[in-house]
């Protein structure tokens, strides 16, 4: 019996120790861990090496910017530090932690108020490129040159390529090669019934914009201009409407000449032209001199629009008149245009008239039977 009491007694003995952590386990669980102090006690003071810092997020504001610096639409960090009172910005990509450091003295670290970081990002208007494009002999080194221009234009950029009367292999190869963000639309509408096979296809572009609300600046860009990058960049500064002088050939090839808007800063205050077909026109410009906002293709209550008609080119419409009265569409009358290209006195846009229409072009632009070298080569002694 001494033995089986001895037993009872440990059993109950480690029960109760058991039950003693348990418990004291449960309250510690209750206590906030902040208020648990495991370090041992210094009897002396030591100097700081560390500080602690407050980090302040700022919320981005309402006009908040993005900067797509590549493609992929990646933003910039750029972190606001204030120390002493004064304002510090850097760049970033990430949180770094930092620490206040004690100068050669010994003395106490420099003392940093509060660190904030603030996500400020640029934002770069969409830019909503339309290109009419047909079978011709120029028509690959056309799209090509300017998908190299495009290519170099910051993102975001969207290339709306419309082909007449079918989308073509050709066309399409091109594009995929391009490196550009493009669309590649088809205008079916028989040539023969039209003057101007570039409205119609312009139209189909418009629709596209229309139906998908695309927010951005829309500008139609023939493939056989030249265009600066400056050009591009102003772009993305237009309100409402933009326009600009652009130098051209005469069709003779004998001078060039400049048409366009004339302007006192940003202001048109009237319209230079050399053709005197032109002179009865409202605005003296063509399509490759002015570009719009496209909220105004579908959303005419906000720029108080008096008409909700859907804005379109006539294809029916004189040459020389086409332009202007889709000009008429989109405002009422120059208080409403912006002057680009610094006052309208840069020329960032050349028309050259390089047509060749009597010329074919080979098929799938690829030279079939094999080049007679003319010149042979010269063997070396």
């Amino acid at each position: 019996m001494g033995l089986a009491k001895r037993k009872v007694q440990v059993w109950k003995r480690a029960l109760l120790h058991f039950l003693l952590c348990f418990f004291l386990g449960i309250l510690f669980g209750f206590i906030p861990y902040s208020t648990l102090n495991f370090s041992p006690s210094i009897a002396y003071d030591k100097p700081k090496t560390r500080q602690e810092f407050s980090f302040e997020v700022k919320n981005i504001p309402t006009n908040a910017r993005l900067d797509f610096s590549q493609v992929g639409n990646r933003g910039r960090l750029i972190e606001t530090i204030k120390i002493d009172g004064s304002e510090h910005r850097e760049e970033s990509s990430e949180l770094e932690e930092m620490e206040s450091e004690t100068n050669s003295a010994g003395t106490d670290p420099i003392p940093l108020v509060s660190t904030v970081r603030s996500l400020d990002f640029i934002t770069r208007k969409l830019l909503i490129i339309v290109t009419p494009t047909y079978n011709q002999a120029f028509q690959a080194m056309y799209l090509n040159r300017l998908a190299q221009t495009l290519r170099l234009v910051q993102p975001p950029l969207l290339w709306i390529v419309v082909e007449m009367p079918a989308q073509s292999k050709e066309t399409a190869d091109v594009l995929r090669k391009t490196g550009v963000m493009y669309r590649h639309l088809v205008c079916d509408k028989n040539a023969t019934d039209v003057k101007d096979r570039s409205a119609p296809q312009r139209n189909v572009a418009l629709a596209h914009i229309e139906q998908h609300r695309l927010d951005g600046i829309v500008y139609f860009v023939d493939d056989n201009n030249v265009y600066t990058l400056e050009l591009f960049e102003q772009l993305r500064e237009i309100k409402r409407f933009g326009t600009w002088p652009i130098g051209m050939f005469t069709h003779n090839k004998k001078k060039i000449v400049v048409e366009g808007p004339v302007c006192n800063s940003t202001r048109v205050i009237g319209w230079q032209t050399n053709e005197m077909s032109k002179k009865l026109c409202r605005f003296h410009v063509n399509n490759s001199g002015f570009a719009f906002n496209s909220t105004i293709l579908w959303d005419p209550q906000k720029w108080r629009r008096p008409t909700s008609e859907l804005i379109r080119q006539l294809d029916t419409d004189k040459d020389g008149l086409q332009d202007t009265k889709f000009i008429e569409q989109l405002v009422a009358d120059e208080s409403q245009m912006e002057g680009l290209a610094n006052g309208c006195s840069k020329i960032l846009v050349w028309n050259l008239h390089l047509e060749a229409s009597m010329i074919t072009y080979p098929s799938r632009w690829i030279v079939e039977n094999n080049l007679e070298a003319i010149v042979p080569l010269k063997k070396h002694k």
